[in-house]
């Protein structure tokens, strides 16, 4: 079986001889309905398909576009836009789904920012379409990126400098606790009530894998979730997969914008 990391490093040196570009400043991770986000970021200098690169499996969700695209942004910066990710949920390693962030670490990103579409918990103080700064998750997919003694702190997974920096942009961002179910079923009226009596503010089926790879990495991560729905037996509309998207559709303009502000400070 190929080591993770060595097929990492192959990843980093096929996308590096297919953009043109030896290194890059930060890398993005577009999560559904996040795509259409994405235009406002930078110029496009190159997209290549992820499947023209070694390991990664080519997008099995709508909402995921199975690229990875390089833009310049308005202060220079190579950004990297994975343009979709892999979920547990589609049969795939825990390996597999962190393969962009090491890919992207080992062509030499410093930052990651992992956007999702998120189940909100807290309908009092969250309103659909609200973006929503991680500051802390908990890890419900029984599943981690990393093996045998490897011993990795995380105290602190979402970057405290980072969130400062948002705020600076945009002080009325709340943060809350991400909370990451494997999927593909959308979680039970019960299991909610569950996650907000441990502390959960968002939940989704991403995001937490690839942040503790990046952390493994030595990346700084930020993550930030899309409210798309609030979870379930919160409201009276049954959960479908085509809200998440439409509402990621009407909000896209503003998550650009801000992508673009966030991309540009760090």
């Amino acid at each position: 079986m190929t080591n993770p990391y060595t097929l990492a490093e192959d990843a980093a040196a096929a996308l590096k001889a297919a953009t043109g570009l030896d290194s890059f400043d930060v890398a993005l991770v577009m999560g559904s309905g996040w795509v259409p986000a994405a235009d406002a970021i930078g110029e496009t200098v190159a997209e290549v398909p992820l499947t023209d690169l070694p390991g990664f499996a080519p997008p099995a969700v709508a909402g995921h576009g199975g690229k990875v695209r390089v833009v310049r942004t308005g202060s220079g910066r190579a950004a990297l836009i994975f343009l979709g990710r892999t979920h547990l949920y589609e049969g795939r390693s825990p390996d597999e789904v962190v393969h962009g962030i090491r890919t992207a670490a080992k062509a030499g990103v410093r930052s990651v920012v992992l956007t999702n579409a998120a189940g909100g918990l807290r309908p009092e103080t969250q309103n659909v379409g609200d973006p929503v700064l991680i500051s802390d998750h908990i890890n419900k997919t029984g599943a981690n990126p990393i093996t045998g003694t490897t011993f990795l702190d995380l105290t602190e997974v979402y970057s405290k400098r980072l969130r400062a920096l948002v705020k600076e942009i945009d002080p009325s961002l709340a943060e809350g606790v991400y909370v990451a179910f494997r999927g593909p079923t959308y979680e039970t009226p019960a299991e909610i009530r569950m996650l907000r009596t441990l502390g959960g503010d968002m939940i989704g089926m991403s995001t937490v894998l690839e942040a503790i790879a990046a952390r493994e990495a030595g990346l700084e991560v930020l993550g930030i979730s899309l409210v798309t729905n609030p979870g379930a037996g919160l409201a009276d509309e049954p959960l479908n997969h085509e809200e998440v998207l439409e509402v990621g559709r009407a909000t896209a303009a503003r998550m650009g914008v801000l992508l673009a502000q966030v991309v540009d400070k760090l």
